[in-house]
């Protein structure tokens, strides 16, 4: 099979990772890529993610049999109608089907009318009327932008001040933050639930939990992830029985009743609230970091269970898992969310490697030009989360040990990571 990823950030790495394990791949093409997927498929940096024509050119010219399409982005900008329009399966929701994450409003929308379990919310395109109904509620409580925001378009307010000036910074995030989600704070354990689906038929797989904030005891901005675990303790097998029953299951079946065939990874992120959960957001994609934490665990072939996806003819097969622990922490670059320095020469990635390290490749590049500071075939940051540093061990406390071992021998100026990930289960 002829295979085509779309995306170049850490978890198009770890999905390039695990789908060069399949006996099924022949060709491997990634757009862009990265130094990290380019030892396992060839990469090709000249076209846009963002252009589905080319996109569309490519993957005939190649005699592509299935295209993965990594980010939200193209898939929200209609690029698996484009490549379904030219007779080349992806694996992927449609544009309809993508709004479930390019639109918090369309998917509270959605929730609600069909009784899927999340917290009550209002959609304002009036600030000051948004402001008016956050004095009315008080805090905590949540502000989201609509559209799409790189993962950072939620502000979890603690205090008044805090949401009012939040829906004023819903404007850094241009079209996205035009119309804005003001919702009840939920407190609980937060997971995430990645689910493999044909449209009809629905294959859960193990759940995890991401580290949002920026700062160790869940302080600071909201990231797009600051490292991950799994398996998650918290979603054990009766929340995981309700997280199919009533939150993945209703949500392909309304949308179904809608008129929309959902295929692809259902991403649910979820708040576990007194043994109940509840949907915090849908992604239409796989989670970046929990993918990093998941692949590594599964065992079955994913490149089998994605062509099944994208074919309609996914099998109630049970998927095989390892049963050790993953544990992922993201190295990111000082100032990250907000703005940080590029071109910082990345030091210790094989020796991380030597340690018993995945490393997952986020925000890197090789220099490519020499110039007067950096050096032909030098690794350096291009990116906020530059590193995915993953590893698996028989138990989660020996997974974490074992992962800040690695992490301690990768070195570039003003890294910043988490030095608590997975803290809450080990409690």
């Amino acid at each position: 099979m002829n295979v085509l990823l779309i995306g170049g950030g850490g978890r198009e790495h770890a999905l390039a990772w695990k789908i060069s394990q399949s006996p099924r791949l022949e060709k491997f093409f990634a757009i862009p890529g990265s130094p990290g997927i380019k030892n396992f498929a060839a990469c090709v940096e000249n076209i846009s993610i963002d252009d589905n024509a080319a996109l569309v050119n490519f993957a005939k010219a190649n005699a592509i049999d299935l295209v993965v399409v990594g980010p939200e982005a193209p898939l929200v900008n209609g690029l698996v109608d484009a490549l379904n329009s030219a007779g080349i399966k992806a694996f992927g929701p449609n544009k309809d089907a993508a709004q479930l994450e390019g639109s918090k409003i369309f998917a509270k929308r959605l929730m609600k009318k069909y009784g899927i379990p999340t917290a009550d919310f209002e959609v304002f395109d009036d600030r000051d009327a948004a402001k008016n109904y956050i004095r009315s509620k008080g805090a905590p409580i949540v502000v989201k932008a609509d559209g799409l925001a790189t993962g950072k378009g939620v502000i979890v307010a603690q205090t008044l001040d805090e949401a009012l000036t939040a829906v004023d910074e819903m404007k850094t995030f241009g079209a996205a933050g035009n119309k804005i989600v003001v919702e009840e704070f939920m407190n609980g354990e937060e997971a995430s639930v990645l689910a493999l689906t044909d449209g009809e038929k629905i294959l859960p797989l193990i759940a995890a939990q991401d580290h949002k904030r920026a700062q160790d005891g869940d302080k600071g901005l909201n990231t797009g992830g600051m490292g991950a675990y799994a398996p998650a303790p918290v979603v054990d097998e009766k929340i995981s029985a309700l997280v199919e029953e009533k939150i993945l299951r209703p949500t392909i079946a309304a949308l179904k009743a809608e008129g929309i065939t959902y295929r692809g990874c259902l991403y649910a992120g979820l708040m576990i609230c007194g043994g109940e959960p509840k949907v915090v957001e849908f992604n239409c994609r796989f989670g970046d970091p929990e993918t990093q934490v998941v692949l590594p665990l599964l065992q079955s072939d994913l490149l089998d269970l994605m062509a099944a996806c994208a074919a309609g003819n996914l099998t109630d097969e049970k998927l095989s898992w390892s049963d050790e622990s993953a544990v992922c922490v993201i190295l990111a670059s000082g100032g990250y969310p907000k703005s940080y320095k590029k071109n910082l020469p990345i030091d210790g990635v094989s020796k991380a490697k030597s340690l018993g390290a995945l490393i997952f490749h986020a925000g890197t590049k090789i220099i490519k030009n020499h110039d007067s500071e950096r050096v032909n075939g030098e690794l350096v940051t291009s990116g906020g989360r530059v590193l995915g540093v993953t590893v698996t061990a028989p138990t989660l406390q020996e997974a974490v040990d074992k992962v800040y071992r690695c992490v301690e021998v990768i070195h570039f100026n003003d890294m910043h990571y988490r030095r608590d990930i997975a803290a809450r289960a080990l409690k």
